[in-house]
């Protein structure tokens, strides 16, 4: 068996919401943004590796993780995105991580605030897909109203081991790859969640924010916002992505400006947390050339 992973890092309240911080030591802050059904934790094991290159900050968006509810009933990409700039207000120009939805809400918050974003860094961005695989089609559905609310108090009466058995064998290529750590951290974590009232509108809430994304046209359409990031990017896709089509990183490739994009053979949806050691390699090779004030070049 291997090792016993890293604690997850500690958390404290920053305004409206829950972040999750490596101790203070490196000057240049990074921030990072998890997908939907996720939270602060989904970070460790990446912020572990990268914390003697950048101090790590992970949110949990409201109503995620540790994270109350927004007052507003808010769960829009745009509303998430603006609580991603509060904390980037709060730690100064930062390096921004995103995954999954998390990557939609930094490529609107890099458009909007590029004085506030270093670099990006993207890991399977949910980027508007005319085409989406099976996992967005079930997000979908849960995005329909009335039928959302039904399927998340459905759910709840589905265990919560097979419950998280099932999200993990969506997300990861192998499920192998969880430590048993990891696997029982995130049952004892769906319990806490599963006795919280707003837990399941956050879910839907947030489900129908994502969507909403694929239907906007105009400036504000997210593939139009990713055009005009300034920032040198980062995208990372794994080949066996089940949720977010690794076509798409070719669209992405062809729409940032300054932009490397990194195929992973053996990774899925969620490879930071798959092989949190590659993904860190790439991210300091990213923040290493922003220090130097060199765009990334394609490999």
């Amino acid at each position: 068996m291997t090792a016993e992973p890293v604690p997850h890092w500690p958390g404290r309240m920053i305004g409206p919401v829950h972040v999750r911080s490596t101790p203070e030591g490196p000057a240049e802050q990074a921030v990072f943004v998890h997908g939907l059904a996720g939270s602060a934790t989904n970070w460790t094991d990446l912020m572990d590796e990268l914390k003697d290159t950048v101090t790590g900050h992970a949110i949990d968006l409201p109503g995620a993780g540790f994270s109350p509810a927004p007052a507003d009933g808010d769960y829009s990409v745009a509303a998430h995105s603006n609580v991603v700039i509060g904390l980037l207000e709060h730690t100064g120009p930062a390096h921004l991580f995103g995954n999954s939805m998390g990557g939609a809400i930094s490529v609107r918050v890099a458009a909007q605030r590029p004085d506030l974003v270093r670099s990006l860094t993207l890991i399977s961005p949910a980027l508007p897909d005319l085409l989406p695989r099976y996992g967005p089609i079930r997000v979908a559905a849960a995005a329909i109203p009335r039928l959302g609310e039904w399927v998340a108090d459905r759910l709840r009466l589905v265990p919560v081991e097979q419950r998280i058995t099932a999200s993990m064998a969506m997300v990861y290529a192998d499920m192998r790859a969880v430590h048993p750590v990891r696997l029982r951290d995130a049952i004892e974590e769906q319990r806490r969640r599963d006795e919280l009232p707003y837990a399941g509108q956050a879910i839907v809430g947030s489900a129908r924010g994502i969507v909403s994304e694929y239907f906007r046209r105009g400036e504000e359409n997210l593939w139009r916002q990713a055009a005009k990031v300034k920032a040198p990017t980062l995208i990372i896709h794994g080949r066996h992505d089940r949720l977010v089509r690794p076509a798409m990183a070719k669209k992405a490739y062809r729409t940032f400006r300054q932009v490397r994009l990194v195929l992973l053979p053996t990774a899925g949806h969620v490879a930071m947390m798959e092989m949190p050691r590659v993904v860190a390699a790439e991210a300091r090779r990213l923040i290493s050339e922003t220090r130097l004030g060199n765009a990334p070049l394609p490999s």
